[in-house]
């Protein structure tokens, strides 16, 4: 049945521009894909009767993949299918589909096709409003690959969902939390979508809903980018996720990968403590690959402070130069003040001036501005290629005393004191964590993108503010700012 499904769906795709297909959002699972997620549900033997829903169903892929599996199962009679989906141009695929399930199957298989909007037609019921059903219809098993797309933060689809939204939203996160929502107690979603809401303040309130709801069971990635979606030009990191809706928190998660989706007979496979899966207030979701990795995690989760917690925060640059082209210089003139870039962070050290174009601003906007003190200078893009994530440089202030303010460019970020200016041995220790190889391994774990997001390293495990200190002190004895001999000093303080 399902290699039949693929075929019409190929059809499909190569029939309909890619520009039309992405007004939904669409992007199609493939066959081993499909049928690794079907797999990964837990059926009990016993069981006599079985409700599915597949929300953004498109041409039925998943849905079709689960019916397979349930094939197989002879105690199963029963099959109660539900799936959503509004895009006119696959609605007769879909169906067409879906027939031919249900009449290649000895079950008695009941299939009904919403076309209503899969957000907005449940808000009331979602939100406990006046006029929602009071006993909303819920499934045993829900699977989905949802729309990936961004919404405005006004969309009908976010302002539905205003407790899991926050910011600019993308469709596949609100779809994840309404699947849940519609999961009965103990009930199984498994969905295959991006790996970014694990981490960072846009999904925090998401991850908070969705981790608190249910629990994570099973997650799979996918070493390569490209290789995940067949026919498909996508580079966006992806995952598959099993959710549990539960109270009980499990003690384990099982973390598998693999190098593309052709090759789920080849997988490498992890079980790690929950807790160091999913962790803080922030409900932080650790993708851990190996047992490396997981000792990284556990190292530093011996650290109970935060940046914010011994009076520190990391910002990002204040100034968008191609926004303010009026106020840059090449040269120092009078009231120029320097902007510093992320080519300005060389061998751990900030180096200024390195006769580059618009190294000057002159201005008297004070949001562009800030004390010249002592700073971690902390690059905030990197290549996918370069070796480390993590790369900074220590700024001092005395280097530059003709100058009382100074500018930085906002694509690098700088750690401040919130209070009082940073002593230069704080700025050493600083610079000795992030300068390690174990923060760097820490923040890949957490961050698969090439972006250091301020807000993630905000929240980062750190030693007390006295063994920091300690640690820049001795970084300054040595003289040696080598990311082996940051690594040395760090190494007397989480074992």
């Amino acid at each position: 049945m399902l290699d039949c499904i693929i075929e019409r769906t190929n059809r499909y795709i190569d029939d309909m521009p890619k520009k039309e297909r992405k007004k939904y959002g669409q992007f199609f699972t493939s066959k081993e894909t499909a049928r690794f997620m079907a797999g990964l549900y837990t059926i009990p033997e016993n069981l006599f009767k079985i409700r599915i829903l597949d929300a953004g169903a498109g041409s039925g892929i998943l849905a079709c993949a689960l019916l397979e599996r349930l094939e197989q199962m002879n105690s199963i009679q029963t099959i109660e299918l539900t799936c959503y989906e509004n895009d006119d141009n696959i609605l007769e695929l879909l169906k067409e589909n879906l027939h031919t399930c249900q009449v290649n199957s000895k079950k008695d298989i009941q299939i009904h096709v919403v076309t209503d909007n899969y957000i907005t037609s449940q808000y009331l019921d979602f939100n406990h409003m006046l006029g929602g059903n009071f006993d909303p219809k819920k499934y045993d098993f829900v699977i989905g690959n949802p729309p990936y797309m961004k919404i405005p933060k006004d969309a009908p689809e976010a302002t539905a969902m205003p407790d899991v939204c926050y910011g600019a939203p993308n469709l596949y996160f609100i779809f994840a939390a309404m699947g849940l929502f519609n999961l009965d107690s103990e009930g199984e979603m498994v969905y295959i979508i991006p790996r970014s809401w694990t981490s960072g303040a846009y999904f925090k309130r998401f991850r908070q809903y969705f981790l608190t709801e249910g629990k994570l069971e099973h997650i799979h990635l996918f070493v390569s980018r490209n290789k995940v979606f067949d026919k498909e030009d996508v580079l966006q990191e992806t995952i598959i996720i099993k959710v549990k809706r539960t109270n009980q928190t499990p003690e384990e998660v099982t973390i598998t990968s693999s190098q593309s989706n052709s090759d789920f007979a080849d997988l490498t496979s992890l079980t790690v403590p929950y807790s160091l899966v999913v962790s803080g207030d922030d409900y932080y979701v650790y993708l851990v690959t190996d047992e490396k990795e997981v000792s990284v995690l556990k190292r530093l989760h011996r650290f109970d402070k935060t940046l914010p917690d011994i009076g520190l925060k990391m910002k990002t640059g204040l100034t968008v130069d191609f926004r303010n082209r009026e106020i840059l210089r090449d040269d120092a003139e009078e009231g120029a003040i320097p902007l510093f870039y992320s080519q300005h962070i060389k061998h751990g050290q900030v180096q200024f001036p390195i006769q580059k174009e618009h190294e000057y601003v002159v201005t008297d906007q004070k949001g562009l501005m800030q004390d010249n003190r002592n700073y971690l200078f902390v690059k905030r893009f990197t290549a996918k290629e370069e070796r480390r994530r993590l790369q900074c440089g220590v700024y001092l202030s005395k280097k530059y005393p003709q100058y009382k303010k100074i500018s930085t460019q906002n694509k690098i970020n700088f750690v401040d004191g919130l209070i009082t200016e940073m002593s230069e041995c704080l700025v050493y220790g600083l610079y000795v964590i992030f300068n390690s190889t174990l923060y760097d391994e820490y923040y890949r774990i957490l961050n698969g993108s090439t972006q250091v997001n301020s807000t993630e390293i905000n929240a980062m495990p750190v030693p007390d503010l006295e063994s920091i200190q300690e640690m820049g002190r001795k970084l300054m004895k040595s003289k040696d700012m080598s990311e082996s001999n940051c690594n040395m000093i760090l190494e007397g303080y989480c074992g």
